[in-house]
C-alpha cells in the first residue's frame, strides 16, 4: 500500500475473543480487507495470552501496513478483576501499535453504536446489520467481537473525515480556532 492509502486496523479488546478488523479507507467506499477473531485460550496463563495479543497485533501490522489504530475503550463494569484484565488487553494491543508508528485513538461503545447505526445504545445485531449494508457484506461472522472491531474501524473513517473532526485537529479552544481561522469571523 502506498503511502497516500488510508488503511485502519479497528480493534474490540478482549481477554478470550479480540475482535480485529482490517478496512482501505483510500477510495469514497470502505473496502473490508480482513476481519475475524483471535480466540485465547482460558486455559493458558494471563501473560500468554497478552503476549498472543501482541504478537497478533504486530503480525496483523506487518500484513496490512494499516496508517491508523482505532480501539473501542473498555466501559466501566462492576467486576473490577475484569476490567483490569480487559485494561491490560487493551494496553498491550495499543502498546503493539505504538511500536509501529501507529496514531491510536480510542473510541466509547456509544460512540462506536452512534457512529454506525445513529443509536448509541443499539445492540449488537443491530450494529452488525448496519455494517451489512454500508459495506455490502454477505456472511455473518461467528463472533460479534469482529463485527465490533469493524465497528470501530469505521467509526474511526467517519470521525477522520467529518467536517468538525478536520476542524477540530490540533486545535486548543475557541481562542486556537479563531487564532487558525481568521477569514471565518463575521464582523457585526
Amino acid at each position: 500500500m502506498g503511502k497516500s492509502s488510508n488503511v485502519i486496523l479497528g480493534i474490540d479488546p478482549g481477554t478470550l475473543f479480540m475482535g480485529y478488523a482490517i478496512m482501505d479507507a483510500t477510495l469514497s467506499t470502505p473496502k473490508l480487507l480482513v476481519m475475524d477473531v483471535l480466540k485465547l485460550s482460558s486455559k493458558k496463563d494471563a501473560y500468554e495470552r497478552l503476549q498472543k495479543i501482541h504478537i497478533t497485533i504486530c503480525d496483523l501490522i506487518k500484513a496490512y501496513q494499516p496508517n491508523t489504530f482505532a480501539i473501542e475503550a473498555p466501559f466501566f463494569g462492576k467486576n473490577v478483576q475484569s476490567m483490569l484484565k480487559l485494561g491490560r488487553a487493551q494496553g498491550v494491543a495499543i502498546a503493539a501499535a505504538m511500536q509501529a508508528g501507529l496514531t491510536v485513538t480510542e473510541y466509547s461503545p456509544k460512540k462506536v453504536k452512534q457512529s454506525i447505526t445513529g443509536n448509541g445504545n443499539a445492540d449488537k445485531d443491530q450494529v452488525w446489520k448496519m455494517l451489512q449494508r454500508i459495506m455490502s457484506l454477505e456472511e455473518k461472522p461467528h463472533y460479534f467481537d469482529a463485527t465490533d472491531a469493524l465497528a470501530v474501524a469505521l467509526c474511526h473513517h467517519y470521525q477522520s473525515n467529518s467536517v468538525i473532526g478536520k476542524i477540530g485537529k490540533g486545535l486548543k479552544g475557541w481562542e486556537d480556532f479563531v487564532a487558525k481561522n481568521p477569514g471565518r469571523i463575521i464582523a457585526k
